[in-house]
């Protein structure tokens, strides 16, 4: 795949509507530790979330996010990172938790209304061992 240094590396970029690009963007790097990647004027932010990105477009036009939906990013320390998360005054909707497939997450809604969930891998677990069927495991 070609590189272009106008556009994030990871293969799956999700963008994310606020009403406001410039302070979600600010909420979202102070709440969450992600960084700013590229302004492109006042209509989209590309942020760095470890090495995965996301986008900040405008549009959401005041109205709450689709909470039907959310956003998954693994971390290293997922105590430390909620914390941070819950100081900075993010809402705080399932505490840190460790699941029998080995991960150990919690879930905070930002101030766009968007879900995030995120996830620390603290065991290798063999999906048949807690009920998953492994298809085609890469």
């Amino acid at each position: 795949m070609r590189s272009n240094r106008s556009m994030p590396t990871a293969a799956v970029i999700p963008e994310l509507a606020y009403a406001d690009i410039t302070t979600a963007g600010d909420w979202l790097c102070d709440a969450f530790g992600f960084t700013i990647r590229l302004r492109i004027a006042d209509h989209r932010l590309q942020l760095n979330a470890s090495n995965g990105a996301l986008v900040l477009t405008t549009g959401a036009g005041g109205k709450p996010a689709d909470a039907a939906h959310s956003i998954m990013v693994r971390v290293e320390d997922v105590d430390r990172h909620y914390e941070r998360a819950a100081e900075r005054g993010a809402r705080i909707l399932r505490v840190p938790t460790t699941y029998p497939y080995g991960e150990r997450q919690y879930t905070a809604v930002d101030p766009g209304g968007h879900v995030w969930t995120f996830s620390q891998s603290v065991e290798d677990v063999n999906p048949s061992d807690w009920g998953g069927t492994p298809v085609n495991l890469i």
